[in-house]
């Protein structure tokens, strides 16, 4: 390989603090590479004895902690005055800064949770997975989306609300027909005003309270009017009533009775080996079990189950705490329980309790159950955190091995002086020429790292095809860096930065001085790849040189045979088929085709939306965007009738009709324009050449 060079890692001896000039006093500290990236953030009640620990013999300190001090070029510390503002401050700074070697909780799967949009005028009831909503009410999360619908499904007998999407409600309500569940009592259809919005909003309430834990006091109140209805011979109600009371037992029967009435506790347990660690939660709401998520994490230290419990307990509800904030939903209750169950207590269990407290806004008991129901419970969850971590560890382990064996025999292949930690890749997408944008993605340790995913419009590049458009994105992206790093205009690409030291982090390279975040490019990757041939990577080689960037590697992957190309040679390298190195390419290169064929197609479908509605005359950007945000899409705005066009804000009778009369004109032979699907396929760009595809 040719010219391009990694460097090397760095020696603590080289940024350690000179000998008492690290305070004596709690606080919290930031590690720093290179090029001033936060790269992990502890506390300490005291920093002195703390940050000494990390600067002895490298051979004694723990693998992942040895990696980070080798890492880093610098260390940082902020004095507090309480061991509750240490608490607060490490947790905001890993949020801000998401250091690779703090500890990631990463579920070992995607739990599904049951929303309740109350913050529209009729609430829906349905499953959901992703970040928490202003205004939805959560319940969960479950083990499995079928446990929430068969739930459901029952209780709907009993809560008939609304479960349907809002294109379903309004198309309904435009019929003025209910669907199949307002036929069968399981809806009580405030689409066609069966019911009025407070009605239905009762009705939802009355919901929410039920899985709230609310249990005994709805059943009470049914076999009441059970009774009630049974003494005055109205037996159809009756029957209807018992139905309603047996659905309500079956679903509490689905949630086990643990602990005693009223317990409002999470109960915590771990299962570790010196890498890595799994923990479990069993949420438990009204003294039965509501919900359970599991994680597993990498260690960065050799800590034990009392310093394990200190960190998932400040990052978790810390977490919960802002998603609560976020949704503001009503009635919601805190996400921190009154009491929270663990194997063992931490050091700091009076600084966490109060922390914890003031998340909740009562006390919360932090403790160890030595018997009872409690102590049965925090064993089954014990071994429910076993048997998740023998089961990542078998999943794990043929994908950590093969991670370093593909980084390994890259850095072999490709000549490199280190394994390429950091890779990324280009890909160009376009149909024929039109709507031409590309995608750099991002691997780290070979996994992705999306934050950093980057797409780009290509303006003048598309003239000269793919060798052009590519030449386009590494000269932006390289350009950016470095100006970024503080090296555009030097020419010479030997990576200077300013010298690191304590108290001059926000003047480095690649941190921007108001936020004190790295800038969108400051990081070069060691490895970028091209996807395509020899033209395309001699055109991203010719740009790094014009640029004086020579610490990047280059390679191309093509996609009829998936040769790797390299500059400059004149014959490709065929890798195994079984090579994980080939593998690990491959995937880099279909994660930023599949990124950039996302971004074409919603390019081209706002393109193609816009220009069907720029044709009407008369018709500017506010109401066209009104017309869109009412009827959804331009399927819908066709097939909408002129006085159904005029019940847009803003939208008069005679603009509805020449909206109207210009749609209907070119409706003909026109579909798949409405912002969703499309009769042309995007097309793949790899014509198996390695020049222009």
């Amino acid at each position: 390989m040719p010219r391009r060079t990694l460097a090397n890692v760095a020696d603590p001896s080289t940024y350690r603090p000179a000998p008492g000039t690290i305070p004596d006093a709690p606080g919290v500290y930031r590690f720093r590479d290179a090029g001033g990236r936060v790269i992990y953030v502890g506390k300490a009640k005291s920093l002195r004895s703390r940050l000494s620990s990390y600067f002895a013999d490298l051979a004694t300190l723990h693998p992942r902690t040895r990696q980070m001090v080798t890492t880093a070029a610098g260390v940082e510390w902020t004095v507090v005055t309480t061991e509750v503002e240490a608490l607060q401050l490490e947790y905001s700074w890993i949020k801000e800064f998401n250091p690779r070697f703090n500890v990631r909780y990463r579920d070992d799967k995607s739990y599904p949770v049951l929303a309740v949009t109350l913050h529209e005028e009729i609430p829906r009831l349905h499953v959901y997975r992703g970040p928490r909503r202003r205004g939805v009410r959560y319940f969960g999360p479950y083990a499995h989306a079928w446990a929430i619908r068969e739930t459901l499904d029952l209780l709907l007998r009993v809560f008939p609300a609304r479960t349907c999407s809002t294109g379903v409600y309004r198309r309904h309500q435009q019929i003025g027909r209910p669907c199949l569940l307002g036929y069968i009592d399981k809806c009580s259809a405030p689409c066609v005003g069966r019911v009025s919005a407070e009605e239905h909003r009762r009705i939802v309430e009355d919901f929410c309270d039920f899985l709230s834990g609310r249990t005994d006091a709805m059943v009470r109140r049914l076999e009441r009017e059970m009774t009630e209805a049974s003494e005055r011979l109205e037996f159809e109600r009756a029957a209807r009533l018992r139905d309603d009371l047996g659905a309500l037992r079956r679903a509490m029967e689905k949630q086990a009775v643990v602990l005693g009435d009223g317990t409002d506790a999470d109960v915590v347990a771990f299962a570790q080996d010196e890498l890595e660690a799994a923990v479990q939660v069993f949420h438990v709401r009204g003294g039965r079990v509501r919900g359970q998520r599991g994680w597993v994490i990498d260690k960065v230290e050799d800590v034990d189950v009392a310093g394990l419990v200190a960190q998932f307990l400040t990052q978790f509800y810390g977490e919960q705490a802002d998603l609560a904030a976020q949704s503001e939903h009503a009635g919601g209750g805190s996400p921190v329980p009154r009491e929270v169950l663990v194997p063992e207590l931490p050091e700091d269990t009076d600084t966490l309790s109060d922390w914890l407290s003031e998340l909740r806004g009562s006390r919360v008991r932090l403790r160890v159950p030595q018997r009872g129901d409690k102590r049965a419970l925090m064993e089954t969850v014990e071994r429910n955190a076993k048997e998740a971590f023998a089961q990542h560890k078998l999943r794990r382990a043929g994908d950590l091995t093969a991670r370093s064996a593909a980084l390994q025999e890259l850095q072999d292949s490709l000549g490199l002086a280190t394994a390429p930690l950091r890779i990324e890749c280009v890909d160009v997408s376009h149909v024929q020429g039109s709507d031409v944008v590309a995608s750099l993605v991002v691997f780290e340790d070979g996994l992705p790292r999306k934050s950093e995913y980057r797409r780009f419009a290509i303006r003048e590049g598309a003239q000269r095809g793919d060798v052009g458009s590519v030449a386009e994105v590494v000269r932006r992206r390289f350009t950016a860096y470095l100006r970024e790093t503080g090296r555009a205009g030097h020419g010479n690409g030997n990576g200077s930065t300013p010298p690191q030291g304590h108290g001059a982090a926000e003047q480095r390279a690649g941190i921007d001085p108001e936020t004190g975040r790295p800038r969108k490019f400051a990081y070069p990757p060691n490895l970028l790849v091209i996807d395509g041939g020899a033209a395309q990577v001699a055109a991203a080689d010719e740009v790094l040189a014009e640029l004086g960037v020579t610490d990047v590697a280059v390679a191309g992957l093509a996609k009829r045979l998936e040769e790797v190309w390299l500059p400059a040679e004149p014959e490709p390298m065929i890798l195994p088929r079984t090579s994980e190195a080939l593998y690990l390419l491959q995937r880099v290169r279909d994660e930023a085709h599949r990124f950039a064929i996302s971004y074409h197609r919603q390019k081209r479908s706002r393109r193609l939306t816009s220009s069907a509605l720029d044709d009407v005359p008369g018709l500017g950007q506010t109401r066209k965007a009104a017309l869109l945000k009412h009827f959804g899409s331009l399927r819908r705005l066709r097939e909408a009738s002129v006085e159904e066009i005029s019940e847009v804000p803003g939208v008069g009778r005679r603009t509805a009709e020449v909206v109207h009369a210009s749609l209907a004109g070119g409706a003909a032979g026109r579909t798949g324009d409405d912002g969703g699907e499309f009769n042309e396929p995007v097309q793949s760009r790899h014509r198996g050449d390695h020049g222009a595809r």
